[in-house]
């Protein structure tokens, strides 16, 4: 892996010296032209004689002319987008000189891809900085105004960014930010400005091929009636790829392919027909590579056959278009495999058509057609292949005896396409041992020698196997082939065996060099002692039931608040801790019972909920990363019976909106729903203060006005990042931290807060008629550790006083034990580790038609993991407040 890295490697260093003709380097260029034994000839045919020598670092002469050749003939004037679509993810940007280089490459040899670029990290380093949070609802970033805006800003940035390095190397480059992609609304009302791509016009791109420029593409899309929609920059490659019908699709990410969830280990190739149901039933492939998986084979297949798709890193780009080893993963649609008893499962005719043109032992005249036929009557065996028969091979298998490959059988087509190698593997799948033998002046005996553990050659014949280490008893194999006719000739004496031509495999059942073992072994069971448990929603307010919380997302400030929480509940035990960077290591805070971290996938999660193996699961995610989870548990609750399915609750902003899941905020919106919801969102901090300042006064908000919500948080509700200290272990730090802030607040978000929305949003269900409520927020960050402080001015449709409010605030709340009302403005020290929420302040304006009032509460409890609770215990039917202190 190394050889081949530093050759890449190599190669991009070569290329960068013989592309770049622009300013000092442009002499070294005609240097070379001058030296060409060719005499006279055009620069670009320089570079590209220079380029294609520089290609036979990474592969064979006979490879990379191969692949050139067929790539050039997918570039023909009438269709010159032919040959390549490639997508350039985000992160890949950053790279932006490897990257520059790599496109470089192909240029100089005659090749155009067609290049559409990301810029999601980009993106959200922007948004941050400008003080905009991302809302994702199942996956997809809801885009306002606010955000398209500033996607608009970065994808031109980015785009220039990446033409200008391509031009620097002599490249030519042409930025295509419009006119390719029209959209409709993908759910205007749930993510914004989102586009669902309904055309794709390829002249852009053509024209500028045909100018013998790069086309350079962004994802932005544009309606019927001219609003630019975002698209996610994956879904638009693919609808691109549909309407181009390249030979290749390229997703350039930084990991470099695709790999095993088990072994880690890079998957080389994946044939769709072949390989695709059986990979989506493995427990290994995760929400993101099945998503991965689906995508592909849905744009594969609406493709041609000869179309391919590739994962791979900008590095490894040339390396996997012009070697028949590749670099990255390869996704193609293939042909399904069959192995069958018999000749006449395949069709007699075409079995001895295959004979009569590839069986070298045919062509020479030692046998005859009717020979071969004859020979498989003798003992059982079983012929592989795939469906048209780019590859024939027969075993030969007798009851307790080693099997023997007497027939291999590839055409070109089957060589060049890797057909053989998953022949090779279906047969090492059936067979732990087998031999096989090969003339010495096979065109392909270097294939042998790479897939066999041993050989011996004798008298113009080489004998292979697999699955033998011991020269032993390989001579006391051989003497039985003989004995029994099963060999043509002795290969005896074996004498000492060299050493194998590749490892020997950890055990039997190991895969040979180049195949994907995609092993079925699950996880070990993440079960809990004791017997699984159902849990009936119809149980009482007042149960005593002990009972197990499973938290996904544990390491943040939230979930650390929450098992503290929990620490102190006498029935609720926290039983599962998930955390990808703390896995193995043990839970502080939590004095209950020794709890390790563990690392929960969402098959493991679907594996739990199946055998009930927890009560209740909580989702302390970041934004559009819990769909995954929720699925899961939504999976097993329907093979465990969707009566008996856990409690989820999500802490994050997923279900805030969505119908079926209940609105976690007890003291507005009841606690019947609650009590009787397995789907519960919690309500976000900011919005549960919002929401309980407004509520009392919802039906006496001035007609067309807005009340505007200012709210002050603790640094703590910025979030966290994960850190290691001088010990090595992994801590968790503040994402904004109060040194930053320089001892004052920071303003951020200033419109278009999902909080925004979904105060509004739900204030609306409480008004006395129809119509909707809408807030305007304003949110800054402090430079103390947690609480919020929120200051609301209501206009209001008719003249009040003090009294009158704080009145309706009284009949609001009354007996409401989280809820303090005082006459003083709240600060700080009111909400600060207190586990409700206070409000105060009551100022009306000289008309008396605005009021201005005081809330607050802390972000990391009343507004996060206090309320969590309260949720849970009502769900569960526990008293409200058990485990929650009472202030």
């Amino acid at each position: 892996m190394l050889a081949v890295s530093t050759a890449a490697r190599l190669a991009s260093r070569g290329a960068r010296r013989a592309v770049v003709v622009a300013g000092q380097r442009q002499a070294a260029v005609q240097a070379v032209r001058r030296t060409s034994v060719r005499g006279i000839q055009s620069v670009a045919q320089t570079d590209r004689d220079t380029i294609t020598r520089l290609l036979y670092s990474i592969g064979t002469k006979r490879e990379v002319e191969r692949y050139l050749r067929i790539f050039s003939s997918a570039s023909h004037p009438s269709h010159p987008a032919k040959f390549a679509v490639i997508k350039v993810g985000g992160a890949v940007l950053g790279e932006l000189e490897e990257l520059a280089l790599s496109l470089s490459f192909l240029y100089r040899v005659g090749l155009y891809p067609v290049v559409l670029h990301g810029a999601g990290p980009q993106l959200n380093d922007i948004m941050d900085q400008e003080g905009v949070i991302p809302n994702y609802i199942d996956g997809i970033r809801v885009t306002d105004a606010k955000t398209l805006q500033i996607a608009r800003r970065v994808f031109l940035e980015e785009n220039l960014k990446l033409v200008g390095a391509l031009e620097a190397l002599g490249t030519r480059a042409r930025p295509i930010t419009s006119g390719v992609f029209s959209a409709s609304y993908l759910d205007k009302d749930k993510y914004g400005l989102v586009g669902k791509i309904t055309k794709v016009d390829k002249r852009p791109i053509e024209a500028s091929i045909r100018a013998g420029a790069l086309p350079i593409l962004t994802s932005l899309a544009e309606s019927a009636d001219g609003q630019i929609l975002n698209v996610n920059a994956d879904i638009a490659a693919g609808e691109l790829a549909k309407e181009l019908e390249p030979m290749k699709i390229v997703f350039l990410n930084d990991k470099g392919g695709l790999f095993h969830g088990v072994t880690g280990e890079k998957l080389d190739v994946i044939n769709l027909d072949e390989e695709y149901d059986t990979l989506m039933k493995e427990p290994w492939v995760k929400y993101g590579t099945k998503l991965k998986l689906r995508e592909f084979k849905e744009l594969l297949d609406h493709l041609p056959r000869s179309s391919s798709v590739a994962v791979i890193s900008a590095s490894s780009l040339q390396k996997e278009l012009f070697t028949d080893s590749g670099a990255g993963t390869l996704i193609r649609r293939g042909y399904k495999l069959f192995k069958h008893n018999s000749i006449d499962s395949i069709g007699a005719d075409r079995f001895r058509q295959v004979i009569h043109d590839r069986d070298p032992e045919v062509l020479a005249g030692y046998q005859s057609v009717t020979g071969v036929l004859n020979e498989l009557k003798n003992t059982p065996y079983t012929i592989y292949g795939d469906e048209p028969l780019d590859v024939l091979a027969v075993v030969s298998h007798p009851p307790g005896e080693v099997p023997v490959m007497t027939k291999l059988l590839p055409s070109r087509t089957g060589l060049l396409n890797n057909v053989l190698d998953n022949v090779f593997n279906a047969i090492k799948k059936d067979h732990r041992k087998l031999f096989w033998t090969a003339q010495v002046d096979d065109e392909n005996r270097g294939w042998h020698f790479e897939h066999a553990d041993g050989s011996f050659t004798r008298a113009g014949k080489s004998l292979f196997w697999y699955g033998v280490q011991d020269v032993a008893e390989v001579e006391r194999i051989v003497k039985d082939f003989e004995a029994k006719g099963r060999i043509e000739r002795s290969y005896l004496p074996v004498g000492p065996s060299a050493p194998p031509h590749r490892a020997a495999p950890a055990s039997s059942t190991a895969a040979p060099s180049g195949a994907r073992a995609y092993s079925t072994l699950a996880r070990k069971a993440f079960r809990s002692p004791g017997s699984a448990r159902g849990y009936a929603t119809s149980a009482a307010p007042t149960s005593t039931e002990p009972k197990r919380l499973g938290l996904i997302g544990a390491r943040g400030y939230t979930g650390q608040a929450l098992t503290t929480l929990l620490s102190n509940h006498p029935y609720l035990n926290l039983s599962h801790v998930s955390s990808r960077q703390l896995a193995g290591r043990p839970l502080e805070g939590y004095s209950k019972d020794t709890v390790i971290y563990s690392n929960l996938s969402a098959e493991d999660v679907e594996k739990m909920e199946k055998e009930g193996e927890v009560d209740a699961w909580v989702m302390a995610l970041p934004n559009g990363i819990c769909k995954p989870f929720v699925d899961a548990v939504d999976r097993g609750a329907k093979e465990r019976g969707e009566d008996k399915g856990s409690v989820v609750i999500d802490l994050g902003a997923d279900y805030r909106f969505e119908k079926g899941w209940t609105y976690g905020l007890p003291e507005l919106y009841g606690r019947d729903p609650l009590r009787a919801a397995k789907r519960i969102s919690n309500p976000g901090c900011y919005a549960t203060s919002s929401q309980l300042l407004i509520a009392p006064l919802v039906n006496y908000i001035k007609p067309g006005a807005l009340p505007t919500v200012f709210g002050v948080s603790g640094y703590s509700g910025a979030g966290t990042v994960m850190e290691v200290d001088a010990t090595g272990k992994p801590v968790t730090k503040p994402k904004v931290t109060a040194e930053s802030l320089g001892g004052g607040i920071k303003p951020y978000a200033l419109t278009g807060h999902i909080h925004e929305r979904e105060a509004g949003h739900h204030l609306s269900s409480l008004l006395a008629g129809e119509g909707s409520v809408k807030v305007a927020f304003i949110p800054s960050v402090a430079p103390w550790f947690s609480g919020i402080i929120s200051t609301v001015s209501i206009p209001l449709k008719e003249k009040m006083t003090a009294k009158d409010v704080i009145q309706l605030f009284e009949e609001k709340y009354q007996g409401e034990k989280l809820i303090k009302i005082q006459k003083d403005v709240v600060q700080l020290k009111d909400v600060e580790g207190k586990h409700g929420w206070s409000v105060g302040g009551f100022q009306m304006s000289v008309d008396g038609d605005r009021v201005v009032i005081v809330g607050g509460l802390d972000n990391l409890l009343k507004g996060a993991a206090t309320q969590c609770l309260q949720n849970l215990n009502l769900a569960l039917g526990y008293d409200e407040y058990a485990g929650i202190p009472i202030d």
